[in-house]
């Protein structure tokens, strides 16, 4: 992980812990002031306000999502969408996160301290984006004593398919013609749940064990457009990738249900060695 990256973590939190440069207000006087600033300008979800003044106690959750090429990151409120923000474009993720959380926290006006539960895909995904977003997360909830869950990243993808849907099959690209694979049913809860265990195939290997009727989704069908066997049924584009949202969404439920991931021990979920490990590998074995 480069240095300028937990540089750039550890400035956010540590130089503006408020997220304004105004004086915060306590955690009650917070949210109440949110409700009159932030939701009625930017409601994702009906009955938001309703939800957030209720006397239960609130989980107050930050999602990243750094697998894809362009992640993101959102506010949640015991799974309630408060605000969502794609990263820079423009840049990399190394260089994006950390401001766009800064800018996340000033949207919705938290403190840092605020945050009581830090969520983030583990994988399959990128190598560099699953190391820089699990070490962020990593370093923010240690920063902000907050919980932290590591999120599937195929689960993710799964749990955006639309009403209707109720068995899907995901992939995200493993590079050198493969994908890392899984199938996903919807369960009487409306939930999305495994079926087996993820696994590395070919693409085609993939595509031809697909049932029919079975939908299909993920990242890789970016690559895919136009050539999916006849039998195959994509879902629309709008589905194939996994967002902080969604991220958020599942870590309010695993939480609800009491499920902890330890800070120390959390690591991302890789399909394969990386390039540069297998190299080195293969030269070492040689000149051994």
């Amino acid at each position: 992980m480069p240095k300028g990256v937990l540089a750039r973590i550890r400035q956010f939190i540590v130089e503006n812990p408020a997220g304004q440069a105004e004086k915060p207000l306590p955690r009650a006087g917070r949210l109440a002031k949110l409700e009159s600033e932030s939701f009625r300008r930017r409601r994702p979800e009906a009955g938001l306000r309703d939800y957030t003044l209720s006397r239960r106690c609130l989980v107050r959750i930050v999602a990243l999502e750094t697998t894809e090429t362009i992640g993101s990151v959102a506010a949640l409120v015991d799974g309630k969408l408060l605000c969502d923000l794609k990263l820079d474009p423009d840049k990399r993720t190394a260089q994006s996160l950390a401001p766009g959380l800064k800018t996340l926290l000033d949207e919705i006006r938290w403190a840092a301290a605020d945050i009581d539960l830090v969520a983030v895909t583990i994988g399959p995904g990128s190598f560099t984006g699953l190391r820089i977003g699990v070490t962020t997360a990593k370093t923010l909830a240690y920063c902000a004593k907050a919980d932290i869950l590591g999120v599937d990243t195929l689960e993710v993808v799964a749990s955006a398919a639309p009403d209707g849907v109720d068995i899907v099959s995901v992939a995200v690209d493993a590079q050198r013609g493969q994908v890392v694979a899984g199938m996903f049913r919807r369960g009487a809860d409306g939930w999305f749940a495994p079926t087996a265990p993820a696994r590395l195939v070919q693409v085609a290997d993939w595509l031809d064990e697909i049932p029919p009727g079975v939908a299909v989704s993920g990242p890789i069908l970016r690559k895919l457009a136009g050539r999916l066997p006849s039998q195959v049924t994509a879902l629309p584009p709008e589905y194939w990738f996994p967002t902080a949202a969604q991220v958020g969404r599942l870590a309010a439920r695993d939480y609800a249900a009491g499920r902890r991931d330890d800070a120390w021990s959390l690591v991302p979920r890789y399909s394969r060695r990386s390039a540069a490990e297998e190299k080195w590998e293969d030269r070492h074995r040689a000149e051994s």
